[in-house]
């Protein structure tokens, strides 16, 4: 739907936040830095400046495509070589902002990042309303294809919305029929995905959770779950979460305990990290856009 004009600029200040904090992030994801650091900086900069995270900071790795984030005390770090998608999200009043940029340590992760990027700008200077989503596909997969790389297929960008990262409208990364259109005067991420050529080009559902949501309040026995869904119920609605970030909220000693009886219950959910099909790395690049008539508005 679109946006009156008080809610335009709440979209505007969630994204000049979101823009400010992956300029400033983007010269500081290292080689053999702790994944964890970069989730934490990436967050406390957000809050910093006025936002709230709208998810966990994503930092995906090589072939994971989206959707890791550190969990409680993870001890991992960036691989020398890699590719590295860091995912960041603010929302202000609940108006969600989405953006993404790919920190690379070899030379085909540059070149993979750089096509993402101008497969997005194509995007970008070509959007307008009432443009077919499956024209848009179009655009990012020709671009991605004629500089030598693959498309992912079944990653798309989307609509976002207020407490809504996922608005119910899916913007393809590869051509298609589809009889949907962009709007104007509404709010679009688009995220191109990229990979090498003789990879298969779709990602899976990997074994790793590490990103939750609030599924449906449940009634729950203990004082401490009871403390724990409330707090995330207060906190962030329909918005993903990260583990880490209940930590305190229960005595420690029943953390774990606690967490696993609100998944068992499915009073929470978990995402699944995506993994390319063949284990071949990936890239992305994103923006959040108003859509406008004769063109769009970026916003992040």
């Amino acid at each position: 739907m679109p946006y009156d004009k008080e809610e335009l600029e709440t979209f505007r200040k969630s994204g000049k936040i979101l823009r400010e904090t992956r300029e400033e992030m983007r010269n500081q994801v290292k080689e053999n830095m702790p994944i964890i650091d970069v989730c934490e900086k990436v967050e406390e900069l957000i809050r910093a400046k006025g936002g709230k995270p709208a998810f966990p900071c994503n930092v995906s790795i090589n072939e994971v495509a989206a959707h890791y984030t550190s969990p409680p005390g993870d001890k991992s770090l960036i691989p020398e070589g890699s590719t590295v998608k860091v995912d960041l999200g603010v929302q202000v009043d609940g108006y969600v902002t989405d953006t993404a940029f790919t920190a690379c340590f070899s030379s085909e992760g540059r070149s993979m990042a750089n096509t993402a990027e101008l497969a997005l700008k194509t995007a970008i200077d070509n959007i307008h309303g009432d443009m077919a989503l499956g024209k848009i596909g179009a655009l990012i997969e020709t671009t991605i294809k004629n500089r030598g790389f693959k498309p992912i297929s079944n990653l798309t960008g989307h609509s976002v919305g207020r407490y809504l990262i996922h608005a119910g409208t899916s913007i393809p990364n590869v051509a298609g029929f589809s009889p949907n259109k962009v709007k104007a005067g509404e709010v679009y991420a688009i995220e191109p995905f990229v990979t090498v050529p003789d990879a298969i080009g779709r990602v899976d559902d990997g074994p790793q959770k590490t990103i939750y949501r609030l599924l449906k309040a449940k009634s729950v026995k203990t004082d401490s779950a009871k403390k724990m869904l409330k707090y995330i119920e207060t906190n962030f609605r329909t918005l993903p979460f990260a583990e880490r970030w209940l930590i305190g909220v229960v005595p420690q000693e029943h953390h774990k305990s606690v967490f696993k009886e609100l998944y068992d219950l499915k009073a929470i959910m978990g995402y699944p990290v995506f993994v390319e099909a063949s284990k071949k790395p990936v890239a992305q690049a994103e923006h959040t856009l108003l859509i406008k008539e004769d063109g769009c508005e970026v916003l992040t």
